[in-house]
């Protein structure tokens, strides 16, 4: 953990056509921490995670990433940055073999020279992925395809992996194994945001939290500090 901030966003606003999607939105990411985004659906988690990725551009504010601007930088390019993101969904390409779905991942010129090396690294990680190398991603279990879909993203050798709704639609088992590599990821240095609905289970993993309503940043602090009522109450807008 550091005081050291690696993203830094101040006073965005996103707008979907006419409608408003977030709202002044401010937030520091300090290097090393696993952060928790937490809201229900329509709160503007994945909205802030794909402005972060460089989807879509801000109408206001600006965004930092280790203290260069980065709104308005297409995905292409915060990806060389050093900004990777696991969509919701997993988005694994299905009829490509898991090695394929890697290799997709190494977009970086830096990353592709380190393919083996990283393919190895995830292999330690996940090792069923080495197991099912040669089959079609569309073969693989939902929690297997949520452990590629990481996987794929850490191939482009992030500082900041972007971690959207991982745990939807996986079993509780499944849920706590991806939750155990997120914390061997952090370990080796890596800033991780985390969108979740689930409070408990991201508080207990991340360092610091956020929660949003409505497209605004509703509450904020040190995840030990934020107690389940208090979050209850922002969560809700209660």
């Amino acid at each position: 953990m550091s005081s050291e901030s690696i993203l830094r966003i101040d006073k965005i606003d996103v707008f979907y056509g006419d409608f408003h999607a977030l709202w002044d939105v401010s937030l520091a990411i300090n290097k090393g921490d696993i952060v928790s985004i937490i809201g229900a659906n329509g709160a503007g988690k994945s909205t802030l995670m794909y402005t972060i990725a460089g989807q879509y551009v801000p109408a206001n504010g600006t965004i930092e990433f280790k203290s260069d601007r980065i709104d308005g930088m297409g995905p292409h390019l915060t990806v060389g940055k050093g900004i990777a993101l696991v969509p919701e969904g997993r988005r694994v390409f299905p009829r490509l073999t898991v090695y394929d779905n890697l290799i997709i991942g190494a977009y970086t010129p830096k990353a592709r020279g380190n393919i083996e090396k990283n393919i190895k690294k995830i292999h330690e990680l996940f090792p069923i992925l080495a197991d099912r190398g040669n089959q079609r991603s569309i073969t693989l279990s939902g929690g297997e395809q949520q452990m590629l879909a990481i996987g794929r993203a850490l191939m482009s050798e992030p500082e900041l992996l972007l971690c959207d709704e991982i745990s939807l639609g996986l079993a509780p088992v499944v849920i706590k194994n991806i939750y155990r590599k997120l914390e061997v990821i952090s370990q080796e240095g890596i800033t991780i945001a985390l969108v979740e609905q689930d409070v408990k289970r991201s508080l207990r993993v991340a360092d610091y939290a956020y929660v949003m309503l409505e497209g605004r940043i509703a509450l904020q602090g040190n995840a030990s500090d934020l107690g389940e009522e208090q979050v209850k109450k922002a969560y809700f807008g209660m």
